[in-house]
């Protein structure tokens, strides 16, 4: 009888773990890129009104919110729409020379890289957060009712 029981409750533990989703490990690495991203823009004043923005989705996703997962698809959509098209926008025929590298100021590092490698991360990071937000478990995850309110 007692083994009965127990094992009546194991299972409605069980049951109750698996009606509540737990957040993705990769959910949680894209929304601390995205609050780092977003921090940092803010310190160096640098696009503060997508920051903001950016601050407030990931708050919404962290609630459980539909509607920050919603904004988070759209908002990495359009970010891999534009970093796509980085190279066709900066693109400049008549100044060849000053388009073959880019130069970064770390702190005391300075340093040159080919605006293709730049492309090419930029690129690659865009997908990869477009693949984290359209995942299944992601979307599992967010189950507050659509309410178009990020900040309830």
């Amino acid at each position: 009888m007692k083994q009965q029981n127990s094992s009546t409750e194991d299972n409605q533990a069980l049951a109750s773990k698996s009606a509540v989703a737990a957040i993705p490990k990769r959910l949680v690495v894209l929304l601390l890129f995205l609050t780092l991203v977003s921090i940092s823009g803010l310190i160096a004043n640098q696009g503060v009104l997508f920051c903001v923005l950016t601050l407030f989705i990931v708050v919404a996703v962290a609630g459980k919110q539909k509607t920050g997962l919603l904004m988070l698809r759209i908002y990495t959509a359009l970010q891999l729409a534009l970093v796509s098209m980085l190279p066709v926008m900066l693109y400049d025929p008549d100044n060849l020379v000053v388009a073959k590298d880019s130069s970064f100021d770390l702190g005391a590092w300075q340093g040159k890289l080919p605006d293709w490698l730049v492309f090419s991360v930029l690129i690659v990071l865009a997908i990869i957060q477009v693949w984290i937000a359209f995942t299944p478990k992601v979307k599992a995850y967010c189950t507050t009712k659509v309410n178009m309110n990020i900040m309830s």
